[in-house]
């Protein structure tokens, strides 16, 4: 049980449900339970510091970042930073700020993953990674270009104008509104085929805490991204399996949407693995043509995902400046390779 507590990310969902029925638990099962929750407490308490230094950084030299997922949804869902598991930070800033903030991130002692090289080509990483040396502190920043599984570019200036403060630790740090941020952590359960237990419960967290959330803003927010089968996914799973209560229409809507609830059915297949297990390259294929809405958004979506090159797929070591079309080419044949290997273990 605490194994797969800890694969699928709810270890500390698990505490907090064992303390109301702490005569049954047995001794080393506490104890277990109580040093995993006060690691995840430090680390947690690391994390949260050094988010509020690099906000400080970036406001300094006029850098907009918006936090998400983390700390802000622990918070959001949760109410308590610690309880939800995560291993890093991650921030939205926009394109024309990555170089200043690679700069500055630099100069506070963390490595980078994506060359500057790299950035003044005009490469797009699936992410800008920047790790601390001898410890476990990174922080990635993403934005409309890198958050590639967006079915639609993700309107990033819209997602600043409707941004939030969220008081965490004393502080309070800019943040999506709780409509945005369900959309993005749908889309991010359906980029991983919702393997893990914790992206449906940060679903349900969110849906049941956030009880002023705008049912239309949020039905506006995945429209205008393509996602609107993403969220239904998130929601149909949140409610079949943690039993979520959405209003009589959200429930009607997510119910009426037979391809979601295909969908959240062979996520549940692969659920008990806890990505172990993960589906191969052909499974994965068909899960993605299904999660846009419609059949002309389908085959562009899979194809842009199959032709959009990553750091991964940049030749190593050199070529920074490397063709475009090189990187293109290189990337199915990288990704079949991948995820065949994955299929047949």
């Amino acid at each position: 049980m605490l194994v797969l507590a800890e694969d699928h990310g709810v270890t500390g969902h698990l505490a907090a449900s064992l303390r109301l029925e702490e005569d049954l638990v047995p001794p080393e099962i506490k104890q277990a339970l109580a040093d995993r929750q006060r690691a995840q407490n430090v680390f947690t308490l690391r994390l949260t510091a050094e988010l509020f230094r690099v906000l400080d950084r970036f406001a300094s030299e006029g850098i907009g970042a918006l936090v998400v997922k983390g700390p802000v949804l622990a918070m959001q869902a949760y109410g308590d930073p610690a309880i939800r598991s995560y291993g890093d930070l991650d921030l939205l800033v926009r394109q024309r700020d990555i170089r200043r903030a690679t700069e500055l991130m630099c100069a506070a002692g963390f490595t980078p993953s994506i060359p500057m090289s790299a950035i003044e080509a005009g490469k797009i990483p699936g992410q800008y990674l920047f790790s601390m040396p001898d410890s476990q502190l990174i922080v990635e920043l993403h934005n409309d270009r890198t958050l590639r599984y967006f079915p639609r570019r993700l309107p990033l200036e819209d997602f600043f104008s409707r941004q939030i403060r969220v008081r965490l630790d004393s502080h309070e740090v800019p943040a999506l509104s709780a409509e945005d941020e369900l959309v993005l952590i749908c889309i991010h359960g359906a980029k991983h085929f919702w393997e893990r237990l914790m992206w449906i419960a940060d679903v349900a967290a969110l849906v049941f805490r956030q009880t002023a959330i705008d049912w239309e803003c949020l039905a506006d927010s995945a429209r205008e991204v393509g996602a609107e089968r993403m969220l239904h996914t998130g929601l149909r799973l949140a409610s079949d399996l943690l039993k979520t209560q959405l209003p009589d229409e959200v429930h009607a809507m997510v119910q009426a949407d037979g391809v979601a609830a295909r969908l959240a059915q062979q996520s549940c297949q692969w659920l008990p693995a806890a990505g172990s297990a993960p589906p191969g390259l052909f499974e994965r294929a068909a899960f993605r043509l299904r999660m846009p809405g419609s059949l002309i958004a389908a085959p562009a979506y899979l194809l842009r995902l199959l032709l959009s090159p990553t750091e991964e797929d940049w030749q190593k070591g050199a070529g920074e400046s490397r063709h475009r079309l090189m990187d293109i080419l290189r990337r199915p044949f990288r990704l079949a390779r991948k995820h065949g290997r994955a299929s047949r273990s």
